[in-house]
């Protein structure tokens, strides 16, 4: 789903809180019905959830980004929804997915230092700390997926090279 410039596409945030809490198992029966409505969409994007709050990447098509943005708002699973972004792309930022999925674990012990991305998104405090926490966020995504896709891989070639030895 890569798109070029001239497309008409835009990228939209939005934070939302969850009305009670997820259970992981629930939110992977959620994404799994939204990967398959998005891809018939040709919408693209990443959600993030932590501590019963969402944060969302939608790309796509202006008209159905703002679409799906309505029916998600009036989803009674979450609430107080807040756009904190929406900007004209001339690509996707999430090209090779319908929806990119991580949660976010708390208690996670940080450096000195460390900056929220999460939280800096989440407060869409203004518009260059809302850019500049969506590009970490994005940066930091891609390369988990990228390792864990790594670490899929690996297993596979382990249980493949056991198998034979059987």
């Amino acid at each position: 789903m890569s798109s070029t410039a001239g497309s008409g596409l835009v990228s939209l945030v939005y934070t939302s809180t969850a009305s009670q809490p997820f259970r992981e198992t629930a939110l992977e029966q959620l994404l799994r019905l939204c990967r398959r409505l998005n891809e018939a969409r040709g919408i693209t994007g990443m959600l993030l959830h932590r501590d019963g709050r969402f944060i969302q990447v939608l790309e796509g098509h202006p008209e159905t980004v703002a679409g799906l943005v309505d029916i998600i708002r009036s989803d009674s699973r979450h609430h107080d929804l807040r756009v904190l972004l929406q900007e004209p792309i001339a690509e996707r930022r999430f090209p090779d997915w319908t929806m990119g999925y991580r949660v976010l674990r708390p208690g996670e012990s940080r450096p000195p230092g460390y900056r929220d991305s999460f939280a800096d998104l989440d407060a869409g405090s203004d518009i260059d700390t809302t850019v500049r926490a969506l590009t970490e966020l994005t940066l930091w995504f891609r390369v988990r997926a990228r390792g864990g896709a790594a670490r899929r891989r690996e297993r596979t070639s382990v249980a493949r090279a056991e198998a034979e030895e059987a």
